[in-house]
């Protein structure tokens, strides 16, 4: 009997997301048509979320299946069927095509349930997938339901904040690399700064997550997306990922994307990776079946703040430096032509970050008004 009472003392207080909430979610539905935004990583416990909800009874109209598909199984920018089916007839509909998220699509839907694992980077693409599920609310009339999870990279602030000029499908909103808020909080910030458009309004509800805070880790057991394979990948990403808008290869193609960095001409380093062709997680990845110098993060714990100090290091070690950087793509990830010309210019990375503070002071006080969590 001992044992049984410590372990549900220690369920009290052990983190619940959005779905685990059962009890709260289901009274919520009863009657309703649901479409559902989810893909792998929408579980109750070890069950997928949609399983859960069709043996309760719960009528699901649709899955709005956000980039890298349903279950996860596609890779970035790999393109895969606009509709099949679950084995239950629940259809299944790509939304990585924002185009899909249409007024007529919610035709046969009362409600719109968003269960999305983010990693709260800006340039991580489930923050759009939800600006436009929102905005198709707003314009249909339908209430929407987030079911909220931890943000890992939650506990921090950091990042130039994104120019209007260079908004795009990698990001839509003014906020720095790393916002440092849940995506139930992110929504909360959509629709109180005016983000959709015309400045309406969605019918929002978030369940919120019990026993979790900014300061604290979170174990995602699930990919969140192919290429996120582990928690440290994940914590390296928002300072790993601008390394896609230059000549070096992420570690696409590799066991571990995002925490391998090099290319060819990088010889000076003694770390050695070769990308191979990988469908479902790198199709034609950068410097495929090429041999690769550079640097292995998987025993480098991930910082809580962006880190310049490889990109630093490997823009001046780059042999052709005219050719280092995808400007486009790289002022896109970092959401200003600034840090582009800062690394070329010579400026360190502290000097590079104190550019920074008066935006993210600024932002700060924004999403300051949208936080669930202490």
């Amino acid at each position: 009997m001992k044992s049984t009472a410590n372990s549900k003392e220690m369920n009290k207080f052990a983190v619940a997301t959005g779905a685990d909430q059962l009890n709260t979610l289901i009274p919520k539905l009863k009657d309703k048509r649901i479409a559902l935004m989810v893909n792998q990583s929408a579980v109750v416990g070890k069950v997928h979320l949609v399983d859960t909800l069709l043996s309760l009874g719960v009528k699901i109209s649709k899955i709005l299946a956000p980039e890298h598909g349903f279950r996860g199984a596609f890779g970035y920018n790999e393109e895969y069927n606009k509709d099949n089916a679950l084995e239950s007839g629940v259809p299944v509909i790509n939304m990585y095509n924002p185009k899909n998220a249409s007024v007529e699509l919610l035709d046969d839907v009362d409600v719109v349930m968003v269960d999305v694992q983010d990693v709260g980077a800006r340039f991580y693409t489930y923050t759009r997938n939800l600006h436009y599920q929102m905005e198709a609310c707003a314009l249909a009339g339908k209430h929407l339901i987030l079911l909220d999870r931890p943000n890992p990279n939650g506990s921090y602030v950091d990042g130039p904040v994104l120019r209007t000029e260079l908004y795009s499908n990698i990001g839509m909103h003014p906020v720095p690399i790393v916002h440092g808020m849940t995506l139930g909080e992110y929504a909360q910030m959509i629709n109180g700064e005016g983000w959709l458009k015309d400045g309406r309004k969605c019918s929002l509800e978030v369940i919120k997550v019990k026993n979790w805070k900014h300061s604290d880790s979170y174990h995602i057991a699930i990919r969140p997306s192919p290429n996120l394979p582990n928690d440290n990948a994940i914590g390296w990403y928002p300072s790993t990922a601008l390394f896609e808008g230059v000549n070096v290869s992420v570690g696409r193609g590799t066991s571990n994307p995002f925490e391998f960095i090099g290319g060819p001409q990088l010889t000076g380093y003694s770390f050695q990776f070769t990308p191979v062709n990988t469908p479902g997680f790198a199709v034609s990845p950068p410097y495929q079946d090429k041999l690769c110098y550079g640097i292995d993060l998987r025993a480098v714990p991930a910082p809580a703040q962006i880190s310049l100090t490889h990109l630093i290091r490997m823009y001046q070690a780059f042999p052709d430096k005219s050719t280092f950087f995808k400007e486009s793509l790289f002022d896109r990830l970092a959401g200003t032509t600034a840090l582009r010309e800062q690394i070329k210019n010579g400026l360190t990375e502290e000097q590079i970050k104190a550019t920074w503070q008066e935006d993210l002071a600024a932002f700060k006080k924004v999403r300051s008004k949208y936080l669930l969590y202490p």
